[in-house]
């Protein structure tokens, strides 16, 4: 039989999942807690006993969310030789796949500037960037950081810019840059 810690635990999980979906797919202002805990299949009232605030909230799901990329690019860097390892991380990130799937995207390409308006998120997210960067410096010839940041950076803004079209061959030659940027094409 479970206990209450863990019957907690899951139901704060699944209210993280909730959130992380909704953020993800309307932005974190469109999102009230009703509908976060609505998506979790819960009721409004027990949002409390799991958190302090939606601002407590949206800074646990931009961390977890980036850390568990961020740990995801690890597993990766560690399995796999350097550059096979890069090819995989970047064919990942910029599969139109991950461009159409709002709800399970990264943080950065799908509430970057949301999140960076609200300062008390900024270490977290900070810290899962550097963890992100020392990954790609990782798979890199000759472990160069500079080139790990213009990587990430091409990264994030194809994405980006590539679910801003609604022209798909528009949208596909951002990824394709992004690719070529890396190496890869």
């Amino acid at each position: 039989m479970r206990t209450t810690h863990e019957r907690k635990a899951e139901t704060r999980d699944r209210i993280l999942a909730a959130a992380g979906r909704l953020f993800r797919s309307h932005g974190i202002d469109a999102v009230g807690v009703d509908a976060i805990m609505h998506g979790a299949g819960l009721t409004h009232g027990g949002f409390y006993s799991h958190f302090a605030s939606k601002e407590a909230l949206v800074a646990e799901v931009s961390a977890s969310s980036l850390a568990h990329s961020a740990a995801r690019w690890e597993r990766i860097s560690e399995e796999e030789a350097p550059p096979a390892a890069l090819a995989r991380i970047v064919e990942s990130y910029l599969d139109p796949a991950h461009v159409a799937a709002m709800e399970r995207s990264c943080v950065l390409a799908s509430l970057g500037p949301d999140v960076a308006r609200r300062h008390e998120v900024r270490p977290a997210i900070t810290a899962a960037i550097r963890r992100m960067l020392a990954v790609l410096a990782r798979c890199l010839p000759g472990r160069r950081q500079q080139r790990a940041f213009e990587l990430l950076s091409a990264m994030v803004g194809a994405v980006v810019l590539a679910r801003l079209c609604d022209d798909p061959v528009l949208a596909d030659g951002f990824l394709q840059a992004g690719r070529r940027i890396a190496g890869l094409r």
